[in-house]
C-alpha cells in the first residue's frame, strides 16, 4: 500500500503569495483612489447609492482572487500561461468599463471608477503575470 501526498510547487506557491500580495495592494490603492476622489468633491454615489470606500477595497480584493484563480487554472492547463492569462485578463479589464459607463452617474464618478478599474489591474495583472510559465 501506498501513501500519496499532494503539494503546492514552489511556483504555485509564488503565485498564490504574489497574487494576493497584489490583491491587498491593489484594494489599499482602489480605496485610496476612492479616498481622494470623495475628498476632492466626486461623488461616490451611482445611480443615487453611495459606494463606501471600503467597498472599493472589499470588491478589488475578490475580484483580483479570481484573477488569481484564473492563473492557477492557466498555470496547469494553457500551453503558455502567461500570454494567455494577459489577453485574458486584458480584456476582461476593458469589459469592466463597459458598467461604468453606462452607470447613472456623473462624469466625474465614472471617471473615478474606471480609474480605480485600472489601477487595480495595472498592480495585479503584471504581479500574478510574471510568475506564469511564458
Amino acid at each position: 500500500m501506498s501513501v500519496t501526498t499532494t503539494t503546492v510547487p514552489v511556483s504555485a506557491k509564488s503565485l498564490i503569495a504574489g497574487g494576493l500580495t497584489a490583491a491587498a495592494l491593489a484594494a489599499v490603492a482602489t480605496s485610496a483612489i476612492a479616498a481622494a476622489g470623495k475628498a476632492a468633491g466626486i461623488s461616490l454615489a451611482v445611480g443615487g447609492a453611495p459606494i463606501p470606500v471600503s467597498g472599493f477595497a472589499v470588491l478589488t480584493a475578490i475580484f483580483s482572487v479570481v484573477g488569481l484563480v484564473l492563473a492557477l487554472v492557466l498555470a496547469r492547463m494553457a500551453r503558455r500561461p502567461r500570454t494567455v492569462f494577459v489577453r485574458t485578463t486584458l480584456v476582461l479589464t476593458a469589459l469592466s468599463l463597459v458598467p461604468d459607463v453606462l452607470a447613472d452617474a456623473s462624469a466625474a464618478t465614472k471617471a473615478l471608477l474606471m480609474l480605480t478599474h485600472l489601477a487595480a489591474a495595472a498592480i495585479v495583472i503584471p504581479a500574478i503575470a510574471r510568475r506564469l510559465a511564458a
